[in-house]
């Protein structure tokens, strides 16, 4: 049960009607509360609390108001007697619930085997499921322990059920082939970190599991091999086509922290399954892979190209002043002496080298300048990347489900027709698609003509421009390819019962059905928040709008806070109780108390080590990842732990998930140990921000950034007010913010209840607000060109209105456009809040390279609607403004902290692997919580005394954060005694 209640969930869950009032009848005492206590929490939970102190303190103090009792008196209820027996069973009976049976357990286990096990195999969720289960049999769930057994014993039972149906379903042939592959490359090194390549194509098992370097052809072709090799299997397309991701994703981890031997150890049924899992992911993995090399090739080219030509044009280039006034004097000079000689009439008017400036200038800007880009890029693909063509269109199936992009597919059609012969230019015979695949602005340097004046259309350069045409309509994905995962058909990505479950989807969002009813309710707000603002702007000296160029928005910058007095004080008192802590018994001190290492599950299907090794083991491995020190480094502390244990321990326990499920249980004892007097009341605002870490760069997630220079990775943080870190990501630098903002608002998986985002510029746009306000998010950034914004008007007809504003007004929303696309936009959200794709991968679709989508178009205006509201609002309250700055600098200063923490190798992400530098991210937001809760904590102690209490101010309550480490030390050595604690006392303030 969860230990926050506020007064109206207590009212609505915990309040005694009167029929319930006569089950305590004339009962006394301690035996009163007790019973009262267990009744209630029965009701709520539909079972019996497994200890006295399961039950929160706001629970048992609202009940003892109600009975008249003390709530002291519930600590002496006897847990272990004939009462407490009685009393349960007198609640049973009268909610109508019976004990659980043996019989009832073997029901449970076929029920989850046959409609939960299938398509959830995540184990808090099926424990919840069953819980729920017995709640409607009316049947008192068994003891934690007996329930944590019965979902194992149900979970063997249904992998064996699912082992042998698959290996059932996998042809003889592909069954032959697996194993021809896995005997030729079981005699190949496994364990080396970079393979030689000696062996030719032949691939070995850490080479499958690698991810690509960086864009390159090296790079496709060893991709294309992998795709090869994974193909020639000819596993069944559909033979995993109802299995959901994560339950595939679940063996193929499984594959991939397994060797040969062990995979080959397994009996025949598990051994083909985990493996046909294993290469069905990663056969859509390396097709996504393919697809990003060949985006990311094609972009390079222009860019390196246009960065070519402008570099030698700026060696040489002389822009030329007044050509105006040098054209007017040429004419004038050429009609008084029409007849005569250049050199000496026109050049003592404009000297020659002016001329020849002017000559450069326009060859540096005009098709010259295009011409001069496409020949290098010509150059630079005809003698290089273009062998990479043939390979890339004979292995990926390309296709497109809008008839307006049917021309690139048939341009790809006809390169791959062409691309073993040796002509120079297409047949003339040939139907060559012009329309849609070649720029206007290229078509003159694309189309040639022969001597006789016929069009003729040279193949290379035809392919350049089928190439870009591509990249583009992939990146939205308008063209689309078969077997891949990010970059598959779009219509998959949407919910498939969305039209059977309409009005559930609607609820869930809390959105009306009537397209009208959501419109009218938009207008009123535009409304209400221009005339507010037109209204107040006379009066408002902070803000100004003014006729300036076409309408000026001046904001004032806000008045700096007054500095708080104590909070120095406040440190020094913290570095003088807990001098230099060490940051591993932070990390050892919150696992003691929040037991989070017990989220770490094997990906085995057992778990050898006992709990209390593997915890001091995990703790370590952690640690070594947290700091990026490394697991060889810890492992030469005092704690007698090998690098061979931690890395084991790495490999089978540390994964994404666990390290996600872990950070959400730090976070959420954070929410829980807080005091209110202290910290203030639970928060729904959050802020999200991006910081850019160092990382080796031969990989497809680093890349080039082009504000902070230097090549790395972005991580995405999503951080509450009092400095507690709810979700993260790991996001190349030209990735979308928009989509990492989504993402964290759905997914952060703790109990905060989300409401309102900050974020920068870099974070919003109007598709952003567009889908904030259908998921029922308030966006609120801080606005860095403010002086260029717009208002939108609500309605035509209302050019004369609000004539403060008048400047900044543009024309009126489109409301026809969202009315006719309501329900597609609906379906959109409906499919990010249920993540049937990724966020990135559904927001692909609404991009500048797709203006023509309705849904997006219908979007941008929904977005205008909304961002005029949030505007408004924006520039008539400071106090929203103060809101969202200092909402920013929370998460600013928990990128300050980062690299605190983050220390080891430079603070640079020292891997090639996805997955690694995932869990590097994941670790070191771990650690950091960790150090929030433990100082949580400590300040608490602090400020329990009422000496300490009573000297703060308001400016030092708002100043105060948990994010300090002044008495913290991360270097030394590596020292862990579990049988030590932190001297923490957690005190209530007098």
């Amino acid at each position: 049960m969860k230990r926050n209640w506020e007064l109206d969930e207590l009212i609505e869950h915990f309040t005694f009607l009167p029929h319930e009032l006569q089950q305590i009848g004339n009962k006394a005492g301690e035996t009163r509360i007790g019973f009262a206590v267990l009744f209630k929490f029965f009701q709520y939970e539909a079972r019996f609390p497994t200890n006295k102190y399961e039950v929160p303190k706001a629970v048992i103090s609202y009940i003892a108001k109600q009975i008249d009792s003390s709530q002291e008196l519930y600590a002496k209820y006897d847990w272990a007697g004939r009462s407490i027996t009685y009393h349960r069973t007198q609640i049973r009976e009268f909610f109508g619930f019976r004990e659980d049976t043996v019989h009832d357990a073997h029901e449970i286990t076929d029920w989850l085997c046959k409609n939960v096990l299938y398509h959830d195999q995540e184990f808090e969720h099926i424990k919840e499921m069953v819980y729920r289960r017995f709640r409607e049999q009316k049947i008192v769930p068994p003891t934690p322990e007996r329930i944590d057994r019965l979902i194992r014993s149900a979970i063997s039972t249904f992998e064996d059920q699912f082992f042998k149906a698959t290996y059932e379903k996998i042809p003889k042939a592909s069954l032959s082939k697996l194993d021809v592959l896995i005997d030729s490359i079981s005699s190949l090194d496994e364990e080396k970190d970079e393979p030689t390549g000696e062996n030719g194509d032949q691939l070995s098992f850490h080479e499958l599991r690698s991810d690509p370097g960086r864009p390159g052809l090296e790079s496709v072709f060893k991709e294309i091999n992998k795709l090869k090799t994974i193909l020639n299997l000819d596993l069944p397309d559909d033979l995993y086509w109802d299995v959901p991701y994560k339950v595939l994703k679940k063996y193929k981890q499984r594959v991939a922290t397994e060797d040969i031997r062990e995979l080959r150890r397994h009996p025949e049924p598990i051994r083909y399954t985990l493996l046909s899992a294993f290469f069905y992911l990663r056969r859509m993995e390396i097709t996504d892979n393919l697809i990003e090399l060949l985006i990311q090739i094609i972009h390079r080219i222009g860019v390196r190209a246009e960065r070519r030509v402008e570099k030698e044009i700026l060696n040489d280039l002389r822009r030329v002043s007044n050509k105006q006034g040098i054209l007017f004097n040429l004419a004038q000079t050429a009609l008084e002496f029409p007849n005569g000689i250049i050199k000496d009439v026109l050049y003592p008017i404009v000297s020659e080298q002016t001329l020849k400036d002017l000559v450069k200038e326009f060859k540096s800007t005009g098709p010259a300048y295009r011409e001069k880009i496409h020949t290098v890029i010509r150059a630079s693909y005809s003698s290089h990347y273009r062998r990479m063509i043939p390979e890339i269109l004979s292995i990926l199936q390309f296709q497109s489900n809008n008839e307006v992009h049917r021309p690139v597919i048939k341009a790809l059609e006809l390169i791959k027709k062409y691309a073993q012969t040796g002509l120079h230019y297409f047949p003339a015979s040939e139907d060559i698609p012009v329309d849609g695949v070649i720029r206007s602005v290229n078509k003159e340097i694309i189309i040639e003509k022969d001597d006789n004046g016929q069009e003729r259309i040279n193949r290379i350069n035809y392919e350049i421009s089928a190439l870009q045409a591509l990249r583009d309509r992939l990146r939205c994905k308008e063209v689309w390819v078969k077997g891949a995962d990010r970059y598959r058909n779009p219509d998959e990505d949407l919910p498939a019962d969305f039209e059977i479950r309409r009005e559930e989807n609607y609820k869930a969002l809390n959105q009306p059905m009537d397209a009208e009813s959501f419109i009218n309710a938009l207008k009123q707000a535009m409304i209400e928040g221009l005339e507010r603002l037109d209204v107040g702007i006379p009066k408002n000296p902070k803000v100004r709008i003014i006729e300036k160029g076409n309408g000026w928005i001046t904001l004032s910058p806000l008045e700096p806070q007054a500095e708080p007095a104590n909070l120095n004080r406040i440190k020094a008192e913290l570095l003088r109780r807990w001098p230099m802590t060490s940051l591993l018994d932070v990390l050892k001190e919150t696992d003691l108390r929040v037991s989070f290492t017990e989220k770490f599950k094997t990906v085995a299907n057992r778990e050898i080590l006992d709990r209390e090794t593997l915890q001091r083991r995990l703790i370590l491995s952690l640690y070594g990842l947290d700091t990026n020190t490394g697991l060889k480094r810890i492992s030469s502390g005092e704690h007698e732990e090998s690098y061979k244990d931690l890395l084991y321990v790495r490999r089978k326990f540390i994964h994404r998930d666990n390290l996600r499920n872990a950070i959400a249980e730090v976070v959420n004892a954070i929410f829980r140990v807080r005091m209110q007097e202290i910290w203030g009341d639970g928060t729904t605002s959050c802020a999200s921000d991006s910081k850019k870490f160092g990382a080796w760069d031969q990989n497809l997630m680093t890349e080039w950034h082009i504000r902070y220079r230097g090549r790395g990775v972005m991580i995405y943080w999503h951080v509450e007010k009092n400095s507690t870190c709810i979700y993260s990501q790991l996001k190349s630098c030209s990735s979308s913010e928009v989509a990492a903002m989504i993402e964290g608002l759905l997914r952060h998986c703790t109990e905060m209840e989300v409401e309102k985002n900050y974020v920068d510029s870099h974070g919003q746009s109007e598709v952003a607000f567009a889908f904030c306000h259908l998921l029922g998010y308030q966006l609120m950034p801080r606005l860095k060109a403010i002086h260029s914004q717009k208002l939108y008007r609500p309605e035509s007809g209302m050019a004369e209105s609000y004539p403060n504003l008048q400047p900044v007004l543009t024309r009126p929303i489109n409301w026809d456009l969202i009315r006719q696309q309501y329900d597609q936009m609906v379906k959109y959200a409906t499919a990010l809040r249920l993540g049937t794709a990724e966020t990135e991968a559904i927001l692909k679709r609404f991009t500048r390279n797709n203006l023509k989508h309705p849904t997006y178009q219908a979007l941008g205006e929904l977005g205008k609607a909304v961002k005029t509201i949030f505007l408004c609002d924006y520039l008539h309250s400071e106090e929203l403004r103060q809101e969202i700055h200092k909402g920013l600098n929370v998460v600013e200063n928990w990128n300050s902290a980062n690299s605190f923490i983050f220390y080891g190798k430079g603070g640079e992400i020292s891997t090639n692997r996805l997955d690694d530098q995932e869990i590097a991210v994941l670790s070191l937001h771990l650690l950091q919580n960790c150090l929030v809760y433990i100082n949580t904590i400590m300040l608490q102690n602090i400020l329990s005394n009422q000496k300490w209490f009573n000297l703060m101010t308001s400016e030092d309550f708002r100043a105060l954060t948990p994010l300090v480490y002044t008495h913290i030390n991360p270097y030394g050595t590596f020292k862990l005694n579990m049988r030590e604690r932190l001297p923490l006392e957690e005190g209530v303030i007098a």
